[in-house]
């Protein structure tokens, strides 16, 4: 079974424009460096009524996220995993019959891939603010991308184990 270990990075911010400026701050990092299918992220919003909202993302096309359709990688399944009702611009993603069962499967390869203690962690991160960015991205760029996150109040690095593979044949067996 190939697992692979990634990051995931969690930027906590008082203001969701902060965090769109640090996600595209590290779309333009990977980008400049001929990465951009080393990462995934997610900007995460929480609104007045307590919940929560993914207002930006950037899934990895060559990962699960491409085979997956609808875009549905390991930063927004992480975001799922935290935060079950999390919504994708206007629709709750849970809701859905075949896009939530994918859902679901990635989130749980997420959430499987960090100990429970991460996981806690995480959340425990996103809810002390406005709003996050979770990045997932090789193990290899964690200071560049953790110094791109410029704007965090605070920023959480956790290991995260995903068997890519088998979130893609599920994928395409659904």
């Amino acid at each position: 079974m190939p697992v692979d270990t990634f990051f995931a990075y969690i930027g906590v911010y008082a203001d969701v424009e902060d965090a769109k400026s640090d996600y595209e701050v590290i779309k333009d990092l990977h980008t400049d460096l001929g990465l951009i299918d080393a990462y995934d992220a997610a900007v995460v919003e929480r609104r007045s009524d307590g919940k929560v909202k993914i207002v930006k993302k950037h899934e990895t096309p060559t990962r699960a996220g491409g085979v997956l359709g609808g875009g549905v990688g390991l930063a927004t399944g992480l975001v799922i995993a935290l935060f079950p009702a999390a919504a994708i611009g206007t629709g709750l993603l849970v809701g859905t019959t075949a896009g939530g069962t994918l859902l679901g499967s990635v989130a749980g390869h997420a959430a499987a891939g960090m100990s429970r203690s991460d996981l806690k962690d995480a959340g425990e991160a996103l809810d002390a603010g406005t709003a996050g960015l979770v990045v997932v991205g090789v193990s290899d760029m964690q200071s560049k991308i953790e110094a791109a996150m410029k704007k965090a109040q605070k920023v959480e690095a956790k290991q995260l184990k995903a068997d890519t593979k088998a979130i893609e044949d599920e994928a395409k067996s659904e």
